[in-house]
């Protein structure tokens, strides 16, 4: 894969197994302000985190918390032929985890879609841009056979040159006085195929990303698109063998005042990132 990959819009969310978020219609305000670029001329940084995330396979994440353990003979959502509501669905699906995240996923679609969500956010981390907890995310989620090629791959890929060219330090790490954000937040997941022992699920997401706080040249942007990761049941558990990323669906932009760059450094530092899941 090579860096300048551009995203494809991608078709609608209907299908089986899928969940919904309804958005608000008819607002076409610019959600940046008037003093900000217009998005679509504003996304380098987005773009090129976007390249990344394809390089890894997945973007990911992690699960529900609360409520209690999932009961295998309870009735999953998920269903083909049935749409899900906004709110979310199913049973709780896992009770373990691999460090932060949520593995033993239900041998289901629901539990296909569960893990696909929460590697999404995963991927999407700004934990992906340190050597060291990178490489704990992929082999927590990927499956053993394309781990460690894909490990060189990306320690190529984040390079220093590629740090100090989105803004951090050769390590990773952000500017004195500024905060890096990545996060990918899924809006809503379906299954496109499933067999048993391979799914493929896309994952809609958006995503925030940029250096918050005061002085910042690359202030946090948002971007909206849509994984497909192809899913292998191996070792009792689903695991990422690749995935790719689509442009969209997009919602229209509403109205709402472009916060300054220490209120992006401040919430992203008080509100706790979420794990997903069914």
């Amino acid at each position: 894969m090579s860096p300048g990959d551009e995203h494809d819009s991608f078709g609608g969310v209907g299908g089986s197994g899928q969940t919904r978020t309804r958005l608000p219609e008819g607002n076409s305000g610019d959600v940046y302000g008037a003093g900000r670029r217009p998005v679509r001329g504003s996304r380098s940084l987005v773009t090129v985190v976007g390249v990344v995330v394809l390089l890894i396979g997945a973007i990911a994440l992690a699960n529900r918390g609360g409520g209690d353990p999932a009961d295998p003979s309870a009735p999953r959502a998920g269903t083909p032929g049935k749409t899900a509501p906004t709110t979310a669905t199913g049973v709780p699906p896992v009770t373990t985890r691999n460090g932060p995240i949520p593995t033993g996923y239900a041998h289901d679609e629901q539990g296909a879609q569960s893990a696909a969500t929460n590697y999404a956010v995963a991927l999407g981390s700004d934990g992906m841009f340190q050597a060291g907890s990178r490489r704990d995310i992929v082999r927590a989620v990927h499956a053993p056979a394309v781990v460690e090629g894909l490990l060189k791959q990306l320690d190529s890929s984040y390079s220093a040159d590629f740090m100090r060219s989105i803004g951090l330090e050769a390590d990773g790490t952000a500017p004195s006085g500024l905060t890096f954000v990545s996060r990918t937040v899924p809006v809503g997941a379906k299954v496109r195929e499933y067999t048993g022992t391979s799914a493929t699920v896309d994952v809609w997401c958006t995503g925030l990303v940029g250096l918050a706080g005061a002085g910042s040249t690359r202030p946090v942007t948002s971007t909206w698109f849509t994984l497909t990761e192809k899913l292998t049941w191996v070792g009792g558990d689903w695991r990422v063998e690749s995935s790719t990323q689509t442009e969209g669906p997009t919602p229209v932009n509403g109205d709402n005042r472009a916060s300054t760059t220490d209120e992006i450094a401040e919430a992203v530092e008080g509100y706790g990132g979420f794990t997903y899941a069914r």
